[in-house]
């Protein structure tokens, strides 16, 4: 399989687990407020609305548990680049209402897992 069509299936791959995210996530009560922020700092998969609170969701997909499989892939450094994509969102949508972190992780046997508060601004 070539370079280009191994970069398409994980586009795919990642834009239907983002979908499948943001569905299980409206299940549990949030209000989608946009999905695929992009900035030059970095990406928002999923930005939500949680009663009060603004939840910023990163969408993480391994299909095998190497390295620690989805979860652990959201390593510090990863961690600073939605921080810094928040901060810019935040620059340009100020809100008053408090913020968090989650992560979806799912893996190939289609197992969900919501991690609320996984991570905040000065934990790293």
């Amino acid at each position: 399989m070539t370079t280009q069509l191994l970069h398409a299936a994980s586009c795919t791959m990642g834009s239907a687990s983002e979908d499948r995210a943001c569905a299980y996530l409206q299940q549990q009560g949030l209000v989608l407020v946009t999905r695929n922020y992009r900035c030059r700092l970095g990406e928002l998969d999923l930005i939500m609305q949680d009663g009060e609170n603004l939840v910023f969701v990163e969408v993480r997909y391994r299909r095998q548990a190497w390295y620690g499989g989805a979860l652990a892939s959201v390593d510090a450094h990863k961690q600073r680049r939605l921080i810094a994509a928040a901060k810019h969102y935040l620059a340009y949508h100020p809100t008053d209402a408090p913020c968090r972190f989650d992560v979806i992780a799912m893996d190939g046997t289609g197992q969900l897992q919501w991690i609320q508060g996984a991570f905040d601004a000065h934990s790293i």
